[in-house]
């Protein structure tokens, strides 16, 4: 099973559903394209989503990476994420 989830591809829907699963909110909610700080994403929460993706997708970025560029947009694009 395990193996099962880590070759599943990061697509740029399944980060949007996991910022509003640490959000509290609808995906339809989470805007794509903004800064994801001005809608209640803190630190603490980037650490949540990055260690679920380091777990579940095996992805080779770190918080700073994350952290510098907010946006589900431009983390789809640095995490390689694809529909």
């Amino acid at each position: 099973m395990f193996e099962e989830v880590r070759s599943m591809r990061l697509t740029p829907q399944r980060i949007r559903a996991d910022v509003a699963d640490v959000l509290g909110e609808d995906p339809a909610d989470v805007p794509v394209d903004e800064n994801l700080l001005d809608h209640g994403l803190d630190s603490v929460r980037i650490m949540t989503l990055l260690e679920r993706w380091r777990r579940d997708h095996a992805v080779p970025v770190d918080f700073a990476d994350l952290a510098e560029r907010p946006s589900v947009e431009a983390w789809a694009a640095l995490l390689g994420a694809t529909a």
